[in-house]
């Protein structure tokens, strides 16, 4: 374990203070309101000017020695926004909570419904629902490797709450619960049974479907997080979709190898791309935003763009020998009280208003989590 905690620290000090920092100016901006945030993270968003009502939601979470504006400018995802018309929501780490401001993912504390950073994170998506009139059932969540094991911590722990998900070098929910198994399932090392994983997304949550479908990203030459965690994350989801071992199909195109797996009515409801010679990072490329970065790697093929297609909210990258073109999720969502959630009844306020002037939304946001059962 020292080796691995001396390199991140070695990689934090070559890259200062986080990738906001970088020099363009950030298109966030603070969300400050969301409820108790018993993780004590921070938040921001950015909402295309003029959002209808309705409009999807995406929730990024950044990795570790990253922040929330690095991973913005660098992997596009506000800038897809603006031109396919949803809302960005970065949950944040701080150094107060984590040193190497990676997400709490293998803290029993912190990676379970109702408590910690997940409950934080649940926290902010309500408050950006209420306020900015947002669609229920077009809620995503994405994240890298720290980022993406706590984004699958959020789609095991809230599957009422998330269509969809995209894990990007990460590991599976409940594969960890100290720092030296977080370790050890970093390098492909334990990390339990098919049944164990399974029986741990079960146990997350009280919900017994619909499921969340799931999008897994990874480099074959990833030394942080082994390439393994992949084939756990596709293991752990298998069941509860109703899936085979085998995929329905699976396609090559130069380095990109993706494996679909379609439910009885012929949806794809999980896949895996493994890029073929990368190492650990987000992938970027020419096909859509993003740009390279501290682990945000130029592979020509943007996992932005491709994510937003399979879940239906941009349009879908196609490739050779590929056939289908996700149509969105459709599916209803309940809330936390496990009452039918339909769209939030507040008015919409101006993005461009700052947040201590708008009167009453505060109040209104806390009432609304309150009635879900997510604040006191």
């Amino acid at each position: 374990m020292s080796d691995t905690i001396a390199r991140l620290s070695a990689m934090r000090a070559r890259q200062g203070a986080g990738l906001g920092q970088a020099g363009a100016t950030s298109h966030l901006t603070p969300l400050t309101a969301f409820g108790s945030n018993p993780g004590a993270l921070k938040a921001a968003y950015h909402v295309p000017e003029d959002l209808p009502d309705g409009a999807p939601l995406v929730v990024v979470l950044h990795g570790c020695t990253q922040d929330a504006a690095g991973y913005d400018r660098h992997s596009g995802w506000s800038t897809l926004a603006e031109e396919a018309g949803f809302a960005v929501l970065y949950a944040e780490q701080q150094r107060g909570n984590n040193a190497n401001l990676c997400f709490n993912w293998f803290q029993p504390a912190d990676a379970r419904r109702g408590a910690g950073e997940a409950l934080s994170i649940r926290q902010m998506v309500e408050a950006m629902l209420v306020e900015h009139g947002l669609d229920r059932q077009r809620v995503f969540v994405t994240g890298l490797s720290a980022g993406g094991a706590m984004a699958a911590t959020m789609l095991a722990a809230y599957p009422d709450v998330f269509a969809a998900g995209a894990i990007i070098a990460g590991l599976p929910h409940g594969s960890a619960t100290t720092v030296p198994e977080a370790f050890d399932r970093m390098r492909g090392h334990g990390g339990g049974s098919v049944e164990e994983l399974q029986s741990a997304l079960r146990g997350a949550s009280n919900h017994r479907g619909p499921w969340p479908r799931i999008s897994v990203w990874h480099g074959t030459a990833d030394h942080t997080v082994a390439p393994s965690n992949a084939d756990a994350i596709v293991a752990q989801w298998q069941r509860v979709h109703g899936l085979g071992a085998n995929p329905s199909r699976s396609e090559t195109a130069g380095r990109l190898t993706r494996q679909v797996w379609c439910d009885a009515a012929g949806e794809a409801v999980l896949e895996v791309n493994m890029i073929a010679g990368m190492g650990h990072g987000t992938p970027v490329g020419h096909d859509g935003p993003g740009s390279v970065g501290p682990y945000m790697l130029d592979v020509g093929i943007s996992s932005t763009r491709r994510i937003a297609g399979f879940w239906g909210i941009a349009q879908a990258v196609v490739t050779e020998g590929e056939t289908d073109a996700v149509s969105p999720a459709s599916r209803p969502h309940r809330d936390a009280t496990g009452q039918d959630a339909t769209k939030a009844a507040a008015p919409k306020r101006d993005t461009h208003q700052p947040a201590a002037e708008a009167t009453g939304v505060q109040k209104i946001i806390e009432d609304a989590l309150r009635t879900a059962g997510l604040m006191h």
